[in-house]
C-alpha cells in the first residue's frame, strides 16, 4: 500500500538491470517502503511504476496539488538516485561516485533590523468648518472635495446687517469722540477760571470727571465698533488650513447659525501633508527598543530621528521613508502594545486618512550570517541547513531563521562563519545526511532592495 495521501498507477516494467536496494535501508521513510514492493531487492519490477510516479509526483508539486506529492516528490527522487547509483556501482564493480555538490561560505554582513507593522494613515489636522456669525448662505466659494490653500473663501453669509452695525458703531464712536473734545474744552477753561477765583475748586473736578466719563464711552464705542467690524469680516468664512475638503453641508440660501455654541457645520478640512502613520508596537519590542536606547545604540523612538519605511497594500517596494514623532506614554493593558505615530511627506497626495499600508520601524543593527532561501529544508516544524564537514560528508545543521535582507535570508543561530553550507539541497537527490559528497566552490550573492 502507498503512503497517506500519494498513489500513483502500475506500468509493465521495462527490461533494465540493476543491483540490490540495500542503500535504501539507510532512509527511515515509508516510502522507501512502498518503493521497496514497487521494486524488491535484486529484480527490475516497479522501475517503471517509481519514475512514473517520480513523474506524477513532480508535476503535482509544480501545480501546488497538495504537500503530500511536494514530499513524496523529493523522496522518490532521492530513491531513484540512490538505486541507480547502487545498480553503476554494480555494474562497474565498485563503490557509488561522491556527488558533486555546490557549496559556499554564508556571508556575513553589518545588517540593519527593520521590524514591520500594519496600521493606517491619519490625518494630520481635522478641522470643521463653522460660522462665527448668524445668517443666510448668500454664496459657495468651493466645489466638494476639491484642495483647498489656507485664507481660500468657502462660503459668504449676508453682510447687509453686519454693515449696518459697522456704520452704527461708527457713528457711536464720532459721538463719543466729540463729547471728549467738549469735556477736554471745559477742564481746560475751568483751571482759568480757578485761577481767577471764578468758579469753585469742586466745580472743576465735576470738569475733570466727565471728561473721563468721556474718554471711557469713546473707548467703549470704539470697542463696539471693532465688534462690528470682526462681525462684518467673519461674514466671509475662509479655509483655515490647507488640506481637501469634504461636501458642503449646506447650500446657498439655508439660514445657518453662528457663534461659540450651536453654531452649524459647513464642511470639514483634512490636513494630509505630512500625514500620520499610526501603528501599534508590542510590548516586547517597546522593551528592546528602550533597552538600545538605554545603551546608547538607538536613539529615542519620540524624538523625531528614528527612520520609518511604509508601503501600501499594492505595492512591493518600501518607497516612502518617514520618521517616528510620537510614542503614547502608555501601553495598552488589553492588547500590550504601545501606540506610535510617524510623519510621512504626502506630495503626491496619494495617501488618504483610512489606508492600510505596512511599515518598517528601525531597530538597529548587527552582525549576521546570510545563506539563500534555497539552501534551507524544511522538516515538519524545523528548518535545517546541509553543510559539508572536513570529511566532505553532509551534516545537518537546524537553524532560527530571521528576516530577509538585501535577497538573503538572516540566520540568527545554528551556523558559524566558516561552515560550508549546501546551497544547491533542493535540487540535488544524492544530499542527505552522511553522504560522501565532492564540495564544488560557489559563491552566495545579495542584491540590494
Amino acid at each position: 500500500m502507498s503512503p497517506s495521501g500519494f498513489a500513483c498507477g502500475n506500468a509493465s516494467p521495462p527490461t533494465l538491470l540493476f543491483a540490490t536496494n540495500e542503500s535504501l535501508h539507510i532512509i527511515n521513510d515509508p516510502y522507501v517502503s512502498y518503493a521497496q514492493k514497487l521494486w524488491p531487492p535484486g529484480g527490475t519490477e516497479g522501475i517503471d511504476t517509481l519514475l512514473r510516479c517520480i513523474h506524477i509526483s513532480r508535476f503535482a508539486t509544480q501545480n501546488r496539488l497538495g504537500e503530500n506529492y511536494v514530499y513524496a516528490y523529493r523522496r522518490l527522487t532521492l530513491i531513484a538516485g540512490l538505486l541507480l547509483a547502487a545498480g553503476s556501482a554494480a555494474a562497474q564493480g565498485g563503490p557509488p561516485q561522491a556527488a558533486p555538490v555546490t557549496v559556499s561560505e554564508p556571508v556575513a554582513k553589518r545588517v540593519v533590523q527593520w521590524d514591520e507593522y500594519s496600521g493606517r494613515f491619519e490625518a494630520r489636522a481635522v478641522v470643521e468648518i463653522r460660522a462665527r456669525v448668524s445668517g443666510f448662505v448668500e454664496k459657495l466659494h468651493f466645489r466638494d472635495g476639491e484642495w483647498v490653500k489656507e485664507g481660500d473663501k468657502l462660503f459668504t453669509i449676508d453682510k447687509r446687517p453686519y454693515e449696518i452695525a459697522v456704520e452704527s458703531a461708527t457713528a457711536d464712536v464720532s459721538r463719543n469722540r466729540a463729547q471728549v473734545e467738549l469735556a477736554e474744552l471745559q477742564v481746560q477753561r475751568g483751571a482759568a477760571l480757578v485761577a481767577s477765583r471764578n468758579i469753585p475748586e469742586a466745580e472743576n473736578d465735576t470738569r475733570k470727571s466727565n471728561l473721563a466719563v468721556a474718554k471711557a464711552q469713546l473707548k467703549a464705542a470704539e470697542s463696539a465698533l471693532h465688534n462690528a467690524q470682526l462681525n462684518l469680516e467673519w461674514t466671509e468664512v475662509t479655509a483655515p488650513l490647507v488640506g481637501r475638503i469634504s461636501d458642503r453641508k449646506v447650500d446657498p440660501g439655508n439660514l445657518i447659525q453662528g457663534g461659540q455654541q450651536g453654531a452649524t457645520l459647513l464642511a470639514t478640512i483634512v490636513s494630509t501633508d505630512p500625514i500620520y502613520f499610526l501603528f501599534d508596537v508590542s510590548e516586547a519590542d517597546y522593551l528592546r527598543y528602550q533597552r538600545l536606547y538605554i545603551a546608547g545604540i538607538r536613539a529615542q523612538s519620540g524624538g523625531g530621528t528614528i527612520p520609518v519605511r511604509i508601503k501600501l497594500a499594492d505595492e512591493t517596494e518600501w518607497k516612502r521613508d518617514g520618521k517616528v514623532d510620537f510614542v503614547d506614554n502608555v501601553l495598552s493593558t488589553r492588547s500590550a502594545t504601545i501606540r506610535t505615530r510617524a510623519v510621512v511627506e504626502n506630495k503626491d497626495r496619494l495617501l488618504t486618512p483610512g489606508v492600510f499600508g505596512r511599515v518598517q520601524l528601525y531597530g538597529g543593527e548587527y552582525d549576521a550570517l546570510l545563506i539563500p532561501d534555497s539552501a534551507i529544508i524544511s522538516d515538519q516544524a524545523r528548518k535545517i541547513v546541509f553543510v559539508v564537514n572536513k570529511d566532505n560528508v553532509v551534516e545537518g545543521r537546524p537553524v532560527t531563521l530571521g528576516p530577509l535582507y538585501e535577497g538573503l535570508r538572516v540566520i540568527r543561530d545554528g551556523l558559524k562563519p566558516e561552515d560550508k553550507v549546501v546551497l544547491d539541497s533542493l535540487a540535488n537527490p544524492m544530499v542527505r545526511p552522511k553522504a560522501k559528497v565532492t564540495p564544488q566552490q560557489g559563491k552566495i550573492t545579495a542584491s540590494a532592495q
